[in-house]
């Protein structure tokens, strides 16, 4: 049995920003949309984590914290306007968002 080293957790992390990104420039959907920024915040945390890890210090795993909860504090200000998104324009579809336009 190999042990992990940094570089399967390099792997995973590049697979969920590639996953990511796909996502966000895909999709239309603003829930889709959202999940995938949280996957490639995810992907960040796992790369800082295994950092951390490796140069054995904990400031990566802080780092990681802090993107944890501004992740959460974004998702839910992203989902608020989701929700008064949707009770204006009965729509999440990003393609038929034009509130800002003039």
């Amino acid at each position: 049995m190999h042990p992990i080293t940094t570089v399967h957790y390099l792997f995973l992390s590049a697979a969920l920003l590639l996953v990511g990104t796909i996502g966000v420039l895909t999709r239309r959907n603003i829930v889709v949309i959202l999940m995938s920024i949280e996957l490639i915040l995810n992907a960040v945390n796992i790369n800082l984590i295994a950092f951390s890890r490796q140069l054995g210090n904990v400031n990566g795993q802080v780092f990681a914290i802090f993107v944890i909860t501004d992740a959460a504090a974004e998702a839910a200000v992203g989902l608020g306007i989701l929700i008064a998104l949707f009770r204006n324009k009965e729509t999440v579809n990003a393609d038929e968002v034009d509130i800002l336009k003039w």
